[in-house]
């Protein structure tokens, strides 16, 4: 009986094996695109959130590094609420930042990644909690002030040049002075109380307050891979530099470290979890100050680049 390949008329003469191997070479040079292709869906996407007054161009250098180290990663820098825009109330701006990141991630069913600097680091936290079917495998919060704000920085003198650090709670834990971004995570350890009534923004996202939302924003915060803590003593902006990784001032204005902070220890959004499995990286580094971050080469190869999966 004739084989398929004989009544198709296919059959010719074959090849020795050696023959084939030595084809190999040549046959690969014909297929110039097919290794990069298969290099580009070995990484997951990168989304990056900007911080306060920033925009799209302060992460150059951030992506030269991860285009070097991870060549074919799909980066996305998202250019929304830049420049002033990122006074406007965080809730609006998470709501923007959702609308964009949501086809982002329906695209990458392997997950994505997200580095979120600075001011930026809270509304990519916000947005682990609201967003129920995320898929983020590594959150990097890049110099972010995750428990608060509480220092005198030259944004707050821009913004509010009459006040000091001291007296800042009026504005801030007025109505008014919700509707700046800034005013949103700004964190008095001398009026708590003021603190967790007026705070329309990180008492929230942190489970000091109580809201019918909060059991579904913890189940969705710890469907997260990686949590990536980074900042350092030599920020000059985030007050303590300690915020970065869930420290914060008691009334007495000393540091707690996260494992003694209250959100901690009651688990409020689920810190203490994602501790708890080995899912929190802290990558404190000194000599680097704020506006540096995500220009630091040294930083991004030891903090950044080994969670880029």
């Amino acid at each position: 009986m004739k084989s398929c390949e004989s009544m198709l008329g296919l059959r010719g003469p074959r090849l020795p094996s050696a023959g084939i191997l030595l084809l190999l070479p040549f046959l690969l040079l014909l297929l110039p695109h097919a290794a990069p292709a298969l290099h580009r869906a070995s990484y997951k996407p990168v989304i990056v959130v900007h911080g306060l007054f920033d925009s799209s161009y302060s992460f150059r250098h951030l992506l030269e590094y991860i285009d070097e180290t991870h060549p074919g990663t799909v980066v996305t820098v998202l250019d929304l609420f830049d420049g002033r825009e990122s006074l406007r109330p965080l809730w609006e701006q998470v709501q923007g930042f959702r609308e964009a990141v949501a086809p982002i991630m329906a695209k990458a069913p392997q997950g994505v990644h997200l580095i979120c600097y600075s001011q930026g680091g809270l509304v990519c936290r916000a947005l682990l909690s609201v967003m129920d079917e995320h898929n983020v495998d590594s959150f990097i919060s890049l110099s972010s002030p995750q428990m608060g704000q509480y220092g005198d920085t030259d944004y707050l003198k821009w913004l509010f040049p009459t006040s000091m650090r001291s007296n800042l709670y009026r504005i801030c834990y007025s109505p008014w002075g919700q509707e700046f971004s800034i005013c949103n995570y700004w964190h008095d350890p001398h009026h708590d109380d003021l603190y967790l009534n007026a705070s329309s923004f990180l008492a929230l996202i942190n489970g000091e307050r109580d809201h019918p939302n909060a059991t579904a924003w913890r189940k969705n915060f710890l469907r997260v891979g990686h949590l990536v803590l980074i900042g350092g003593p030599d920020d000059g902006v985030i007050t303590p530099w300690q915020s970065s990784f869930f420290g914060f001032y008691d009334a007495n204005e000393t540091v707690l470290e996260m494992e003694e902070q209250l959100v901690y220890l009651r688990d409020s959004f689920g810190l203490k979890t994602l501790l708890a499995r080995g899912a929190i990286v802290r990558c404190p580094m000194a000599g680097i100050a704020h506006t540096a971050w995500h220009s630091n080469r040294t930083l991004y190869e030891t903090c950044i680049e080994p969670w880029l999966s």
